[in-house]
């Protein structure tokens, strides 16, 4: 969806609606740098009389996307540190990603890895992922396998049935996790074959990614359901956006909506440093805040771990609030035989109770 036509009905019919009021020439600056793309579901929910609708914002095109600050980078959590071989990402010891694939059907406006994934790049040539396979043969530890990309999910059904055969074939792999935003962004895409096609004696899980509640659209549901009544479940990632899903209504609702899909959240992800991303970004304090808002008040099955992606590839830490406090300004939390504990409505007890 780079072509020329493409840009014109964007700005024509969506982009002046958005906040950034962007237009045609500005857009086609954007589009150069960065991939543009949306799919008819997606373009669907957009309410183009909402100058501030959530969903266009996740895909229409900013001029902002080119201020670029000097904290951010074109590969946020460090990726390329940790690629022994090429499509490999081994940034833990017991399990890696595999990128099959460099492009997705919707580019998000927010997207970490936005500087390696369009259209066009493709994906892992025959000769390069045998030796992407290689390495995990080569190397026990590694006891799941992450297919990520881009979207892997872009691939024929055919393709990904011979990279889950082969990864369910290697003794030393025990989990198949499979990274996607196809559910919500095309989910015509899922069909019969593409479930058959990711089924294994394996452990296998689908990870959707989605960020607002109206993303769970009725065929989003009916390709969510495709794939959990075949035996394969789902768990979710989302990432905190401002604008999008930075309101506890908006996100308890998004989780709420992805429990009743059978959906456990996993991960909110604080936005990464990606460059041209700062109008997205909430602070860590915010984030804090919102999941002390969820706490108590939605059930325990709609709480994700908020984590965050530390820069330069040291991995993810929870940053979620802290409930515990040394029971006196001189005590030492780790040492002391007592604490104080918060509750969700955010009173404080002392532990263990007194006598």
């Amino acid at each position: 969806m780079r072509a020329s036509g493409t840009l014109r009905s964007l700005s024509g019919d969506v982009a002046p609606r958005t906040a950034a009021g962007i237009g045609l020439a500005a857009l086609e600056q954007v589009a150069a740098r960065y991939a543009v793309a949306i799919t008819p579901a997606l373009a669907d929910l957009i309410d183009r009389a909402d100058p501030r609708d959530p969903i266009a914002r996740q895909f229409v095109p900013d001029a902002r996307e080119l201020d670029v600050s000097e904290v951010e980078n074109s590969d946020p959590i460090g990726d390329a540190a940790h690629s022994p071989v090429e499509g490999i990402v081994h940034r833990y010891p017991d399990r890696v990603l595999l990128k099959l694939v460099n492009a997705c059907a919707v580019y998000c406006r927010f997207c970490f890895r936005r500087e390696m994934v369009g259209p066009g790049r493709g994906g892992l040539t025959r000769q390069v992922l045998a030796a992407a396979l290689e390495y995990i043969r080569a190397t026990p530890q590694i006891w799941e396998v992450i297919l990520t990309g881009g979207d892997p999910l872009v691939l024929s059904p055919r393709r990904l049935k011979d990279v889950v055969a082969q990864l369910a074939a290697i003794e030393h792999v025990k989990v198949i996790r499979i990274h996607t935003r196809i559910p919500v962004a095309a989910p015509e895409r899922v069909s019969a074959a593409m479930v058959r096609a990711l089924r294994s004696a394996k452990a296998t899980f689908v990870v959707l990614h989605a960020n607002h509640p109206r993303e769970l659209s009725r065929e989003a549901r009916a390709a969510i359901a495709r794939f959990i009544d075949a035996g394969i479940p789902m768990l979710s990632q989302s990432v905190l956006l401002r604008g999008v899903n930075d309101d506890v209504a908006t996100l308890g609702a998004l989780l709420r909506a992805l429990v009743e899909c059978r959906i456990k959240p996993y991960y909110l992800h604080h936005g990464d440093l990606a460059p041209g991303t700062a109008h997205f970004r909430t602070t860590i304090a915010e984030g804090q805040n919102l999941m002390r808002a969820l706490h108590g008040r939605y059930s325990g099955l709609c709480q994700p771990a908020y984590v965050l992606d530390i820069p330069g590839g040291y991995g993810k830490s929870p940053i979620g609030p802290n409930y515990l406090s040394a029971d006196s300004p001189s005590a030492d939390l780790l040492t002391a035989d007592s604490c104080m504990v918060e509750d969700f409505n955010g009173l404080r007890h002392a532990y263990p109770p007194p006598a």
